[in-house]
């Protein structure tokens, strides 16, 4: 047997899929990888939200799967949307790296004003940390944004903790605490689509971190319920069934929060749907002000 494996072409994702490949091949299956271009990696001059709903980085490698052209995705699984193509499974959830977001910057924090990032959570919790910060927007691989750093473009960039170690890099700055800067539903976890096929699921299911994906289950449950999209300044960590969430205006000067233990699926949705009526509000202006509708 041999699995042909999809992924997108940047150096953070072939670190990513070499690590799943190296996984499978020593199942004793051959493997064959193939690179799939995606919107989010083709279209890089404009903020995420600009271009258009979550999945940005996914559908691309979806169609490749449903089209017989590879048999699974590697992705990042924050990219994954919650409404998924019929026929596609995720068949593993890699042990999870860690989920904290990383301040790269050098000299003194006390100097750093200007801050590169393209995620509105991340806009909204340095502005609540700082509301004196200057947040420009920042796209591109990790190559790209530690480039702008170094010229000068910015005094601090904000990436994955979890990326950084995927590529071996070694920079200064400093961790953003999770449970403080909350992350994005199921950062820091690496997931393999397929088809849902039973012989593949056999295959790939060795893989599978149980603990993980019940932690990243129930994030992606509570964003589900929810429903907030990549529009909305929106954390949620789940560790060992502990969950945090919170909603944040733009500007950071206002949050929900939530800090729940939850022991099953039916219990995050049911906090999902209560925290989406309290935030709602907040939800609903982060909609507004990037002129996209939203209904409650």
């Amino acid at each position: 047997m041999s699995v042909r494996v999809g992924t997108r072409g940047s150096r953070l994702a072939l670190a990513q899929t070499a690590t799943v490949i190296k996984k499978i091949q020593s199942l004793g299956i051959e493997v064959e990888q193939k690179i799939i271009n995606t919107q989010g990696d083709e279209v890089t001059g404009v903020p995420l939200h600009a271009i258009g709903k979550q999945g940005v980085f996914v559908r691309a490698l979806d169609d490749a799967i449903l089209n017989n052209e590879i048999d699974c995705a590697v992705h990042s699984m924050k990219d994954i949307p919650a409404l998924r193509p019929s026929g596609l499974i995720t068949s593993a959830i890699l042990p999870r790296d860690s989920p904290a977001d990383f301040l790269v910057y050098s000299g003194s924090v006390s100097a750093v004003r200007i801050i590169g990032t393209s995620s509105t959570r991340r806009r909204a919790q340095l502005l609540r940390h700082d509301p004196d910060l200057e947040i420009k927007d920042l796209r591109g691989n990790v190559d790209t944004r530690v480039k702008k750093l170094s010229e000068g473009q910015f005094h601090a960039i904000v990436l994955a903790e979890a990326g950084l170690s995927r590529l071996g890099i070694r920079i200064p700055g400093e961790r953003l605490p999770p449970e403080k800067f909350v992350p994005t539903a199921n950062q820091g976890t690496i997931a393999v689509v397929s088809r849902a096929d039973p012989s593949l699921i056999e295959v790939l299911s060795v893989l599978d971190h149980s603990l993980t994906r019940k932690d990243v289950a129930i994030e992606r449950a509570v964003m589900e319920q929810i429903g907030a999209g990549c529009f909305t300044p929106m954390g949620i960590y789940c560790k060992k069934g502990r969950l945090i969430a919170e909603v944040l205006s733009l500007d950071g000067k206002r949050t929900e929060r939530i800090e729940k233990n939850i022991g099953t699926l039916e219990d995050a949705r049911a906090e999902g749907t209560a925290f989406r009526s309290l935030a709602s509000d907040l939800i609903a202006e982060a909609y507004h002000t990037l002129g996209i509708s939203y209904e409650r």
